[in-house]
């Protein structure tokens, strides 16, 4: 299978001064493509140029086998839309008036909508949750009801391609679900394809085939998402000096507490994640164990924890790990305990529990941090 989209030797920038060179992108019908780098990387200045909206340096961008700059203005918008975080100048029109200029390359010259046009911009609407602010003013909605309602423009004009700057950027979590999952659906359902710039990285993870990232005069990585988030590039791709980013997990936590640490957290089975941030907030330094490798608090211990004594995941604890965790224990002074109880394979913290608590240094967690 060819592919849909395709760039080769694309080199973008302004006023003839190249700001990317040598942009290699390749996409089947219906796949999606999310840019990521830092801020300034050059994401936006991409998409512009996709979209026409600023003149190539060098190179060919073709959709559906055909070259961009062969392409009508009339034909590019009825396979192309386009959603860019400039405000649009909609004086006096409502929500829906504007969601309905989406129509308009297929009304000819007079722009007359149709009854199977009111029925197309009545089911986009419902799709990102607009009909309700139908009869607003476009100019006085919220940044984020303006972004959903620029969405539903660009679903309405059926495109097989649509080009996203940021478009979840104003949308809270519950839109930018739905959002995504529209997406998603209509890929699947209508074969569209989608290029977009996002922020929010544990997103562009989950919901995009392909992944480009951007950094300095070049493309850095283009790939799926199993091979941009490996160990370490995700630091090294936005250059992260405070704090970490899980790229297996898509983690993201603050920087640990310094100094020495002088708490014992018995965690594991995702009940210490909480813990060790409200430790983190607090500044105060801690060592936790013992947690297996593919536990759900394994990320955020190792994160944030000055100490973290694991153990292999499907493996019986050595007993080694076990007498090690103890001699921490007689280090610390406080030891939190985040379980009632311990499942048959997690004898080794019950273990750890009940040598504290011989020492006496078991604190309740309601006593502790509640």
């Amino acid at each position: 299978m060819g592919y849909y989209f395709k760039t080769e030797q694309m080199s973008v920038g302004y006023q003839g001064k190249t700001l990317i060179h040598d942009i290699e992108i390749g996409l089947r019908k219906g796949e999606i493509l999310a840019l990521i780098g830092p801020n300034g990387a050059g994401k936006s200045t991409i998409l512009k140029s996709i979209a026409k909206q600023l003149k190539l340096i060098h190179g060919v961008v073709y959709l559906d086998k055909k070259e961009l700059n062969h392409m009508s203005g009339l034909e590019l918008s009825q396979k192309m839309a386009v959603v860019f975080t400039e405000k649009i100048k909609a004086e006096l029109m409502t929500c829906e008036d504007v969601v309905a200029t989406g129509r308009y390359p297929y009304t000819g010259h007079f722009g007359i909508l149709s009854k199977e046009d009111y029925v197309i911009i009545e089911e986009a609407m419902e799709l990102v949750h607009v009909t309700e602010i139908r009869n607003q003013d476009f100019t006085k909605i919220s940044d984020g009801q303006r972004q959903r309602v620029m969405l539903a423009r660009a679903i309405c004009q059926e495109p097989e391609i649509i080009i996203l700057d940021e478009p979840t950027s104003f949308l809270d979590v519950k839109y930018k679900l739905e959002f995504l999952s529209v997406l998603q659906e209509l890929r699947v359902r209508k074969g569209l394809t989608v290029i977009m710039s996002i922020h929010e990285l544990e997103l562009a993870e989950r919901v995009s085939d392909r992944i480009l990232c951007v950094r300095g005069a070049y493309v850095d990585r283009f790939g799926k998402p199993e091979e941009i988030f490996r160990e370490g590039y995700i630091k090294s791709l936005f250059g992260i000096e405070t704090g970490s980013f899980d790229e297996e997990n898509g983690s993201m936590e603050l920087e640990p507490a310094k100094g020495k640490a002088d708490i014992f957290v018995i965690a594991g089975g995702g009940s210490g994640r909480n813990i060790y941030r409200k430790l983190q907030r607090g500044r105060r330094a801690f060592i936790t164990g013992i947690i297996y490798e593919n536990d759900l608090d394994f990320p955020v211990a190792r994160a944030l924890a000055t100490e973290l004594i694991a153990a292999k995941a499907f493996e019986p604890v050595e007993k080694f790990t076990i007498e090690q965790a103890k001699k921490v224990i007689d280090s610390c002074s406080e030891v939190i305990c985040c379980r009632e109880e311990f499942g048959s394979l997690e004898t080794a913290n019950k273990e750890l529990l009940e040598y504290a608590r011989q020492n006496g240094k078991v604190v309740e967690i309601t006593e502790r941090l509640g």
